[in-house]
């Protein structure tokens, strides 16, 4: 993409009516669940191509993200021009329910099918869930490789692991619950295994940070279904944390941008979803705010060609699509998260 607010190559003309509507606007606010020392290179750097485009980011977890944009809604007084959030079933809903406006991006040939849908909702970056084990404390044989493995931990290593174990609180986290409903689609013996978490005392986390953080420390010794691009930030200066990426398959969520319906400053909102998904924006999220990029040939140590060639026939990208939805029926939602805490919660 081209500096200083001209066309980026390979873009129309035209965008640049685009870019001087973006800048009469003057800015373009962003609602997000992710940390804003990780995004601020992104803001800088769009902001240096794009001068007199201020970006306004508010930091939310993925469930605040979505109850305030909707509060907002319903209180005709909508204020985010692009929502961007790992929940990737409650960013599929707002675009369902027709909160997003569509766009054809520029970008859309250099994404993959399934993190595009309808021109609606965006995934802007490829992050497997991952197992996460204090180097220090867990090696060898004790080290899971599948999701079996880790079973038989839990069931053979009980006195080792009991109240060592720590995995996402899915009633407060987004991700966590989407996590979890996806392993339960494709898992065999998915309940068993909330029930062996319940049996050994499993902690609760909302945040992956903090369960990283447990688990540099030793208070907590495996980690399960955490968001690879934290853990393996981490890992990358702390000796002490290990990551794998489950052999029998590895879940692979990503970010989701929408531009809002309602956006007030719809112009400056396309810039931004474009940047995030361009060449330049993608190596920028690889390079330095430490999440994998979507594109395929981006450098750097996070993006999706080196994870795809880790992970071989054991990749499962969670698709941007209607799929997402099943578990947002509130029916399913109420009685998948009653079974959750009976087995983990309520286990003897």
């Amino acid at each position: 993409m081209a500096a200083s607010g001209q066309v980026p190559a390979g873009y129309p003309s035209s965008y640049s009516t685009t870019v001087a509507a973006a800048r009469h606007e003057g800015k373009v606010v962003v609602y997000a669940a992710t940390d804003p020392s990780s995004v601020m290179p992104l803001i800088r750097d769009f902001e240096s191509m794009y001068a007199g485009i201020q970006v306004e980011y508010h930091e939310l977890n993925s469930a605040e993200l979505y109850n305030r944009f909707m509060a907002e809604v319903q209180a005709h007084h909508p204020q985010a021009d692009v929502l961007w959030s790992p929940a990737m079933d409650l960013q599929m809903k707002l675009a369902n329910d027709n909160h997003a406006a569509p766009y054809r991006s520029p970008e859309s040939a250099f994404l993959p099918d399934w993190a595009i849908w309808r021109d609606m909702a965006w995934g802007t970056t490829f992050e497997p869930a991952v197992f996460v084990y204090n180097r220090r404390n867990v090696q060898g044989s004790e080290i899971p490789h599948t999701h079996s493995d880790f079973m038989a931990l839990l069931s053979d290593k009980r006195d080792k692991f009991l109240g060592k174990v720590i995995t996402y609180d899915i009633n407060r986290s987004a991700i966590g619950f989407l996590f979890a409903t996806q392993d339960a689609r494709v898992l065999h013996g998915y309940w068993d295994l909330a029930r062996l978490l319940g049996n050994n005392g499993v902690q609760f986390e909302p945040e992956t940070a903090a369960m990283v953080e447990r688990i540099a420390s030793g208070k907590a010794l495996l980690g399960y279904n955490l968001i690879g691009s934290y853990a393996m930030a981490r890992a990358r200066r702390d000796p002490a944390i290990g990551i794998v990426l489950p052999s029998d398959y590895t879940l692979v969520m990503s970010r989701i941008a929408i531009v809002s319906r309602y956006a007030p400053h719809p112009n400056a909102a396309r810039l931004w979803l474009d940047y995030l998904l361009s060449a330049r924006g993608q190596a920028v999220l690889a390079q330095r705010a430490e999440m994998a990029s979507v594109r395929s040939g981006v450098a750097g140590e996070l993006n999706s060609t080196r994870l795809r060639e880790a992970l071989g026939t054991s990749m499962m990208a969670i698709t941007v699509g209607p799929g997402l939805l099943v578990y947002r029926d509130q029916a399913k939602q109420t009685e998948f998260l009653r079974r959750w805490r009976r087995e983990t919660q309520d286990a003897p």
